[in-house]
C-alpha cells in the first residue's frame, strides 16, 4: 500500500459531517468501522467508546483543511504536526502477498500502527498519509468544496491545481447556479435598461410639450 493511499483516511473522516447542513453519519460504532474500508482487521478493534474518539479527531483535521483554505500555511502544519506528535507509526516495507509480474513480492512502504484504540490507528494512518500529500503537493493542494453549503475536503491532484469542487456533482450544481445567476443579472440589467429608455422617451415628450 503506497503513502499516498493514506490521505484518503482524512478525507474520509471529515466527511462524515457536513456542518452547514447539520448532517453527520458518525453516529455508531458501524459507521467508525465502515470508515477503515477494506482493512477488516484493524475496523474489528473499533468499540463504540470509539465514535467519540473518532469525532475529536475529525474536528481537528477538519481545522486543517480549513487552514489550507484560508491560505494559513502555517497554521495548517502545525495543526498537523499536533496530530502526528500524538499518534505516531511505524513506516515499514511490505509485500504481503502481492506478487509482480516476475512472481516477487511487490515492495512497498506501509504505514504499521500500535494503537491502543481504533481511533488512534486509524488517526496514525490519517495524519501521516495528509502529511505526506501536504509536503508532497503543497498545502494549497487541500481543500474545502466552493459549492455552498457542502463544504466537504478534498486533496487537488489535478494538473493545475485548478479543483474547487469535492465531486463531479458539486461542481455541476455550482456551475449551473453561476449559470442562472448570470442569466438573472442579464435580465435585471435588460430590465432596467427598458425602464431608462422608457423614462428618457417620457421626458423628452414633457419637454417637446
Amino acid at each position: 500500500m503506497e503513502l499516498a493511499y493514506y490521505s484518503d483516511y482524512a478525507v474520509r473522516l471529515v466527511n462524515t459531517e457536513e456542518p452547514a447542513r447539520s448532517k453527520d453519519v458518525l453516529t455508531s460504532v458501524e459507521a467508525v468501522r465502515d470508515l477503515f474500508g477494506v482493512n477488516g482487521q484493524a475496523a474489528r478493534r473499533a468499540t463504540d467508546a470509539d465514535v467519540t474518539r473518532f469525532r475529536s479527531v475529525r474536528a481537528r483535521l477538519r481545522a486543517v483543511f480549513e487552514a489550507a483554505d484560508d491560505g494559513d500555511e502555517r497554521l495548517a502544519v502545525d495543526l498537523l504536526n499536533s496530530l502526528l506528535l500524538e499518534f505516531p507509526v511505524s513506516p515499514q516495507i511490505s509485500g504481503h502477498d502481492v506478487r509482480d509480474a516476475d512472481g516477487k513480492p511487490d515492495w512497498h512502504m506501509h504505514l504499521a500502527d500500535h494503537p491502543s484504540n481504533a481511533t488512534a490507528g486509524y488517526a496514525a494512518i490519517a495524519a501521516m498519509g495528509l502529511a505526506f500529500h501536504l509536503t508532497s503537493y503543497g498545502v494549497d493542494r487541500l481543500g474545502l468544496c466552493e459549492a455552498a453549503p457542502c463544504r466537504n475536503a478534498y486533496l487537488d491532484t489535478s494538473t493545475n491545481r485548478s479543483r474547487r469542487y469535492c465531486s463531479d456533482r458539486c461542481a455541476t450544481r455550482a456551475n449551473v447556479a453561476a449559470y442562472r445567476a448570470r442569466k438573472r443579472l442579464e435580465t435585471e440589467r435588460a430590465a432596467d435598461t427598458g425602464r431608462s429608455a422608457e423614462n428618457a422617451q417620457a421626458n423628452t415628450a414633457r419637454t417637446e410639450r
